[in-house]
Parts: structure tokens; sequence; C-alpha cells
């Protein structure tokens, strides 16, 4: 099968570790999201339609994000990806189903500071106010503030021996599509969220191969008993 953009190179991301598992420095070449226009997309419209749930990421262009924020139909889930690529989903946060930030995304997509439990609450409201149904605003070793249109709650992270940080988001916001595939609630989609990034951690690599739907909901089950 051929290449759809033969003219540009593969996306990719190097990760360099400190000592903690954190994340020293990065460096990634993603430009080839540039191809993906909607002009691009515009054929594949009707098949994606066709899915019970999408997800996009600030990679994309922000015309392409807003594009398919108008196109489609299923429930969309989106991942902010990073401060610098985060305001580009400003145009798609009115038709979104569930948004993803950390807490310095949130900050540039608000324009408030986000530094503890109340200033990640009033960002979550503000972006539930913004158009967004729910949003998980994830600040690290402090925990998650999820918020819809009933309110926002602050789940407090257990944090657990880390090896490698990377993938911890992605682990996230896939576990928070699969909740939302499953319509569930807003404090266990929350769940799910810190429970797969807490998974994401403990391997070396940057998807843990042990990652499973089963293992997902054990951990999910020690979180709500308090382990």
């Amino acid at each position: 099968m051929a290449a759809p953009f033969p003219e540009a190179g593969t996306s990719t991301y190097l990760y360099i570790a400190n000592a903690d598992g954190d994340m020293l420095a990065a460096v990634n070449d993603m430009a080839i999201h540039d191809f993906v226009t909607p002009e691009a997309l515009f054929s594949a419209v009707a098949a994606a339609n066709e899915m019970d749930l999408a997800v996009i990421e600030a990679n994309l262009p922000a015309r392409t994000l807003a594009f398919l924020s108008e196109a489609l139909r299923a429930p969309i889930v989106a991942d902010a990806v990073s401060a610098a690529k985060v305001e580009r989903l400003a145009g798609a946060i009115p038709r979104l189903s569930a948004l993803k930030p950390n807490r310095i995304e949130a900050e540039r997509l608000t324009g408030m500071a986000v530094s503890d439990e109340r200033s990640a609450r009033n960002a979550a409201e503000k972006l539930v106010r913004m158009g967004a149904a729910s949003v998980y605003l994830t600040m690290g070793e402090q925990g998650v503030c999820a918020a819809d249109a009933s309110g926002s709650a602050f789940l407090k992270c257990n944090p657990r021996p880390m090896v490698n940080a990377t993938g911890a988001g992605d682990a996230f916001t896939a576990a928070i599509a699969w909740a939302t595939a499953r319509h569930m609630n807003l404090f266990t989609a929350a769940r799910a969220g810190m429970a797969a990034a807490s998974i994401a951690v403990e391997t070396a690599g940057a998807v843990n191969p042990e990652m499973s739907e089963g293992r997902l909901r054990a951990r999910i089950s020690e979180m709500n008993q308090g382990g």
C-alpha cells in the first residue's frame, strides 16, 4: 500500500528521561500532520461517521480540527498534546464530548493560572462553559480535576513507583475514550484515566505491554477501595 503522503517524513518523537523517570528533554518532528487537511479527509468522513467514537489531538492543524468537529457525528474525545499546540483545539471545543488537558495546556486555553485544586476547578469549569461536555484536567501527582455541566470534582492521586512517565497522558486519554464509549459517568471515567496512567508508568516503554481491559478494570476497583 502506497504511503498517503510520500513527500513527508514519518512522525518522530524522542524523549529523554531523568533518573526518576520523568522528562528531561524531548524533540519531535510532527510536520507530516500538516498534510492532514480537511481536503485530505473529506472522502473519509462518511466511513468515519460509522464509528461509535472519534479521538482527535492537537498535532492536527486548527482548521482540520474545526472541520472534524463539525463533520463527525460520533462523540469526540480530544487530547491537548502540548502547550505549544493546544490552542489549535479552540474552534473544536464546543463539539467535544471530552477534553483532556494538563495544567499548562488548560492555562493556555483559559488564560487562567492553574496551580492547585481551586484554580484547577475554576479552569475546568470554564472549559465546560466554553462548550466541552466534560473536562479532565490532569495535575500530575496532585490528581485530576473532572468537570461537566453538573460541576467539578477533584480526585487526589495515590502515587505509585514510576519507571517512566512517557505515555501516561496518552494512556489517560485512551481510557477516557474507552469510558466515554461505554457511557460511564464523569467520576468513573476520571478514575479510569488515572488507573490507565498508573499502569503506563510502571514500565520503561511508552506503552505497557501488560495494559488490558481486565487489568484496567482491576486497577479501577483497587483505586475505588482506596488502594
